[in-house]
């Protein structure tokens, strides 16, 4: 990860949280501003990340307004919620252009993608499959599903998830009909077992997200455990435009 390896894993989410932003890049192409930077700290150390504000969102009119960067941070919370470590470090803090997600940078093989991931990391893709299920994740893109240099799978761009009505849509269609596996299926049990309990992963959602939101996620974690199957495409657009 470039840089990013000076820094112990266990001292990156501060860094991020609360380093110095430096370096900010508008990157060149997306519907919402988004930005690299570097984040360094008094000791030289620095890493480098992905800085998308609030004020950079373009307005959806099916997702509340200025909520994008909230919904990239839950995706990282849930990622460690179920103990998959799918999403890079993310945060919420303010930076040059106000508040917005802040998200660990990976560098990553450029020739890789979910076309190319399926056949060589199948447990992982099966993760990210039910993952992008229960958060209801309506922009799966083939090019979300990168290949770090270090042989990790990982899932960016997730401001458009946690919606309460069903606007799955994805490129990782091929298990559709297929039972979940046993071990992915015990962690979705271990995660729902967790929401029960106070200061869970669901009190950490309704700081952040409105009630139906949450209860929308909610059913979407029972109906994966009373039913451990992929699901299949529904009758509304199922994929994501652009696909890669």
């Amino acid at each position: 990860m470039g840089p990013n390896t000076t820094v112990p894993p266990s001292d990156i989410v501060r860094l991020l949280a609360e380093g110095e932003m430096r370096d900010c890049q508008l990157a060149p192409q997306g519907s919402n501003y988004t930005y690299f930077v570097t984040i360094g700290d008094r000791k030289g150390r620095s890493v480098r990340a992905v800085y998308k504000p609030r004020k950079g969102e373009a307005p959806l009119w099916d997702f509340p307004e200025g909520t994008l960067y909230l919904r990239e941070f839950l995706a990282y919370r849930l990622s460690e919620a179920l103990g998959w470590g799918l999403v890079p470090y993310t945060v919420t803090r303010d930076g040059k252009f106000g508040v917005g997600s802040v998200q660990l940078f990976v560098e990553t093989d450029p020739q890789a993608s979910y076309f190319t991931l399926r056949e060589s990391h199948p447990d992982r893709v099966q993760q990210l499959c039910v993952f992008d299920v229960i958060a209801n994740n309506a922009d799966r893109k083939a090019s979300h599903c990168l290949l770090g240099l270090d042989g990790r799978v990982w899932g960016i761009d997730h401001g458009i998830t946690f919606h309460w009505e069903n606007k799955l849509r994805t490129v990782i269609w091929d298990y559709a009909g297929r039972p979940v596996p046993e071990w992915i299926a015990r962690d979705i049990a271990r995660l729902a077992e967790g929401m029960e309990t106070p200061g869970g992963f669901r009190d950490e959602m309704a700081d952040w997200l409105s009630q139906p939101e949450v209860e929308a996620f909610c059913r979407r974690v029972e109906g994966m455990l009373q039913r451990p199957v992929f699901p299949y495409p529904g009758p509304r657009r199922s994929v994501p435009w652009p696909w890669m």
